[in-house]
């Protein structure tokens, strides 16, 4: 393998690559703002502080939705302005090897999307190969997914929630549900509009849920002061969100992720079965960390839930450990080439 190796996250709500024997050397809100229809202004987290701000002429767009690329021409122009990014300090790509990761529970053509989107980018490289997203999320999170034993990994990202059974380097059981974090900052944008009056956009809803999400009803609740518009008023003003109320607000999504997982377990092979009762479930991805969340599986599922360190990078770092190991390389495929972006 190349010493020019690189892994790609496309996550919904993040951009991370990583280079072979560096880490990640690139990690920021997958977001792009384009002015006029054509000019890159920024990307990443620069973009993300225009983010409901942005004039008319200004278009600042999430190009992934759903965990599949919904705009090509903007992660395209996105993936360029990063690669760019890293190729100022790390030098030129040319000879550059890619591994991406795609979630499984896709369609081919969409999977083949992440192919062609980096063979056409400036990195001008045919040497791209997928790997199944719960495959580098386990070995992220320190799993052996190449021997018999079976494991359960939970990936709950920005716009879903992919629930995985794995075992002998595959997948033997997937679920891709279109719930996530973006999916409880707009139940607690709603709630606080109708129990408040108060009209917040979509980064106070983050900030509110992530000091104040709970997946059980507190005793001691936690409070936030935020600011948004009155409704009746018009003016600005600031109310007082309790932790109890973001519950209310979500529950409803968590529970219906713990149905999903449900769902998983029933359909689980015997033998895989009791290799998850012994080592538990793997919780993943920005929203692991959610306080309780692994309680409240664990009260419905009665088994040992394990919410894994740097919950937010186990699908990168898991590329990484593809790229740093060359007994894991038969772990990621190539795709045929297509004539898109010729």
């Amino acid at each position: 393998m190349s010493a020019k190796v690189f892994g790609i996250d496309f996550g919904t709500s993040m951009l991370k690559i990583y280079k072979k024997n560096e880490g990640i050397i690139f990690d920021a809100k997958n977001i792009i703002a384009i002015a006029d229809g054509n000019r890159v202004i920024a990307i990443g987290d620069e973009a993300f502080e225009m983010y409901g701000k942005a004039p008319s002429n200004i278009d600042v767009d999430f190009p992934v939705k759903n965990g599949v690329i919904a705009n090509i021409a903007n992660m395209l122009a996105l993936l360029n302005a990063a690669l760019e990014t890293v190729s100022r300090k790390y030098g030129k790509l040319t000879g550059a090897e890619f591994i991406v990761a795609a979630p499984t529970d896709i369609t081919e053509v969409e999977k083949r999307a992440f192919f062609d989107l980096v063979s056409s980018s400036i990195a001008k490289t045919k040497k791209v190969r997928i790997v199944e997203k719960p495959i580098a999320d386990a070995l992220g999170t320190g799993l052996d997914v190449t021997t018999a034993h079976g494991v359960m990994v939970v990936d709950i990202g920005a716009d879903t929630t992919e629930i995985s059974i794995l075992s002998l380097g595959g997948i033997v059981l997937s679920k891709l549900i279109t719930i996530g974090g973006n999916r409880f900052d707009d139940s607690i944008i709603q709630n606080v509009k109708k129990q408040y009056n108060l009209i917040i956009g979509n980064k106070t809803a983050e900030v509110i849920k992530k000091e104040l999400s709970v997946a059980l009803p507190e005793k001691e609740v936690k409070t936030l002061k935020v600011f948004g518009r009155d409704i009746v008023t018009g003016l600005p003003t600031e109310k007082e969100i309790n932790s109890n109320f973001v519950y209310e607000s979500t529950s409803e999504h968590l529970h219906s992720i713990v149905d999903a997982i449900r769902v998983i377990l029933e359909r689980t092979p015997p033998e895989i079965s009791s290799d998850i009762i012994d080592s538990g479930v793997y919780l993943t991805g920005g929203s692991a960390n959610i306080r309780c969340l692994d309680q409240l599986i664990s009260q419905e599922t009665e088994l040992t839930i394990n919410v894994c360190e740097d919950a937010a990078n186990t699908v990168v770092n898991g590329l990484g450990k593809i790229i740093e190991n060359s007994k894991l390389d038969s772990l990621a495929f190539s795709i045929r080439p297509t004539s898109y972006g010729a």
